[in-house]
């Protein structure tokens, strides 16, 4: 028989609450994801050569994508406001594929872990890819946002297969 689980955004008359981490102590916490936008061949060389009107397409993305890390709280609910040490945000032009894969980095010393500001730094980073250049083809498919790697904290490491 399984163990009963207590569920960690509830309180305990049931309602969502965020979690009190004031008991834990700081730890070095990173956190790495990665996503990838999905382009036609006109789309992918405007993107590559930075021909399309609205201007540095992943420029922009890079800075939305460091924003966003920053900003998580405010996006997803009961995330806690953190005080990140190092967003890196990092674009791979795929050409044969006609995609480009984004990777984040997110590093802090902490009580809670960067997980997901590492993807919120991806989606948004990709999003803003579609926004800039979706003149080009609005038919962009943003494929495959995922952790990929986390360390620090309770639970130590851990690695996404493949």
């Amino acid at each position: 028989m399984a163990a009963k689980r207590t569920l960690s955004h509830v309180d305990r008359g049931g309602k969502a609450s965020m979690v009190d981490v004031s008991p834990k102590q700081p730890t070095a916490r990173m956190a790495r994801a990665e996503g990838r936008i999905v382009m036609s061949a006109a789309a992918f060389k405007a993107v590559r050569d930075n021909t399309l009107t609205k201007g540095d397409v992943l420029g922009v993305a890079r800075v939305a994508g460091v924003m966003a890390a920053k900003r998580t709280p405010d996006l997803i609910p009961l995330c806690h406001p953190l005080a990140l040490n190092d967003v890196q945000v990092r674009f791979d032009l795929e050409p044969k594929t006609h995609s480009i894969r984004c990777e984040t980095e997110v590093r802090l010393t902490g009580v809670t872990g960067v997980e997901m500001e590492a993807l919120t730094a991806v989606s948004v980073a990709l999003l803003t890819v579609y926004d800039m250049a979706k003149s080009a083809d609005k038919a962009m498919r943003i494929d495959g946002v995922r952790l990929l790697e986390k360390d620090g904290g309770k639970s130590g490491p851990w690695r996404a297969d493949g």
